[in-house]
């Protein structure tokens, strides 16, 4: 398994001062407060700065929404009282959908309402629509203003009670690899060879538990989670036993 990875660039050494400054509010007012959604990489950041900090683990939240939510929202709670969950679930239902609306779809068009990463949770897509997440701050621009995704209608009403259909379980697909380097990893979960694999690495395409990587020989371990522009996000499962031939079994999922 990977161990924790400390601040890669400038970014995620502010993200986790914020995080700290987060805690010494909680601790000197008593009031609880809370971070907008965060990405995994983010998540782990949080969880080194508030142990570094002392901040107890019970009073820390993770919520985003449903239970195998990737983005959440970190709750800290203070001495009085707690806050209620600063976010609400939305419904999106497409109306006359000229073609097959995909998450990035989604994304784009609340992002071009000038809705900031930060406030958008998961996006769930549907046969007729999407379920998506949002800070209560952004939930009434949503409501009045989201209109068309993607050149298709778009209806907007609130999720009662954040009912949410049964997400299906991602199917795991299997794989030899000849090394657990990075390039190697990716042609097998891309379809692609070794040497187009290693150039969009180099190219600065691939990131690896949200960390930007050139390197092809990058080590990976399970749990991994590799974005590709333009390719999609994928998480290695496991990585087991040898072949005959030396090559190592690997299992792993497509977002």
């Amino acid at each position: 398994m990977r161990g924790y990875i400390p601040p890669a660039d400038d970014e995620e050494r502010l993200f986790v001062r914020r995080i700290a400054d987060l805690v010494r509010s909680v601790e000197a007012r008593g009031v609880s407060r809370s971070t907008g959604f965060l990405s995994d990489r983010q998540q782990d950041l949080a969880r080194a700065a508030l142990s570094k900090a002392g901040f107890p683990a019970e009073n820390a939240e993770w919520n985003g929404g449903y239970e195998e939510a990737e983005r959440r929202i970190l709750t800290l709670r203070g001495e009085y009282g707690q806050d209620e969950w600063p976010a609400q679930c939305v419904r999106l239902e497409v109306l006359h959908p000229e073609k097959t609306l995909t998450h990035r779809d989604y994304l784009g068009a609340l992002m071009s309402l000038g809705v900031k990463r930060e406030c958008i949770g998961d996006i769930i897509p549907d046969e007729s629509g999407a379920y998506l997440f949002v800070l209560d701050g952004v939930a009434s621009l949503v409501y009045e203003e989201l209109t068309g995704v993607g050149r298709c209608s778009v209806r907007v009403t609130a999720a009662q009670g954040l009912a949410l259909p049964l997400q299906q379980k991602k199917q795991a697909r299997t794989a030899t690899v000849p090394s657990l380097r990075l390039d190697a990893v990716l042609a097998a979960m891309l379809h692609v060879s070794r040497g187009s694999a290693a150039q969009l690495v180099k190219s600065g395409m691939v990131e690896v538990n949200h960390v930007a990587t050139s390197s092809v020989h990058y080590e990976v371990y399970e749990n991994d989670v590799f974005s590709v522009r333009g390719r999609g996000k994928f998480k290695l499962c496991e990585a087991g036993a040898q072949s005959r031939k030396g090559r190592t079994f690997v299992s792993y999922i497509e977002y």
